[in-house]
């Protein structure tokens, strides 16, 4: 039996609107305009990454806040000119536009992490980073950092982070996983292996469960054109459920 935690593992993939997702996960008939319904009916977060292009407009982001229950979470991937053109440097006016845009969410207390990817080719830049911190902190984001050069995976990262209340997010793929180190309020898994079996996903919960003492977890499988996303998402928030 897990134990009872007093925080909550919020879990899902990387987008819904994915009609190859029918017949596994979404039923065969459901229209595009109700997949998100359907999707926050069996899972209670998704990571939004249209906004890596472009902002959502305050009617978007009304339609889908109203199509999902109470204690739903977005997390949203910040935009790519923010980590991948700027490369987190003069970034303020583009944060407070992102934190504009998603004011809708954080009021009907929908928003859960902001990510901000960085690209394989950043090296670490530890100062760099915190002045990069410190704008978040002026426009108060739940931010998680996916760092993708092993060069950022550095104890003086991790302490810019804590100081900063931001996580580190711990991502694991067929090519590169991140370390399991705590360094905010919460935590954030990107989960990019290709194979998940049975036993890897009850590990990945009893995990989470535990994780759930402390803090809330975010969890986002990846998305593809099968639905083991949301499936292998399902999965373990079952198992979390037992």
């Amino acid at each position: 039996m897990m134990p009872v935690h007093p925080h909550t593992v919020y879990a899902g993939t990387s987008g819904w609107a994915y009609a190859s997702w029918k017949p596994g996960f979404y039923p065969a008939k459901t229209p595009a305009a109700r997949m998100l319904a359907y999707y926050a009916s069996q899972l209670n977060s998704v990571e939004v990454n249209f906004t890596f292009r472009q902002l959502p407009t305050e009617k978007q982001l009304t339609t889908w806040l109203d199509a999902t229950p109470d204690g739903f979470r977005f997390s949203f991937k910040a935009p790519q000119a923010i980590t991948h053109l700027k490369r987190l440097r003069e970034c303020g006016d583009a944060l407070a536009a992102l934190k504009a845009s998603l004011l809708p969410a954080e009021r009907a207390g929908k928003l859960g992490a902001v990510l901000f990817q960085l690209p394989p080719n950043f090296r670490a830049d530890v100062e760099r980073l915190k002045t990069f911190l410190e704008d978040v902190g002026r426009v108060k984001l739940r931010a998680a950092f996916e760092f993708r050069h092993e060069s950022w995976l550095d104890e003086a990262v991790y302490a810019a982070l804590e100081q900063a209340n931001a996580a580190l997010c711990i991502a694991e793929s067929d090519e590169f996983e991140t370390p399991q180190r705590r360094t905010a309020d919460f935590l954030c898994y990107r989960l990019r292996r290709s194979h998940y079996d049975e036993e890897s996903l009850q590990s990945l919960a009893r995990r989470f469960a535990k994780n759930a003492e402390q803090s809330d977890v975010y969890a986002y499988f990846m998305h593809e054109d099968a639905p083991d996303g949301p499936l292998r998402a399902r999965a373990v928030l079952e198992a979390l459920a037992q």
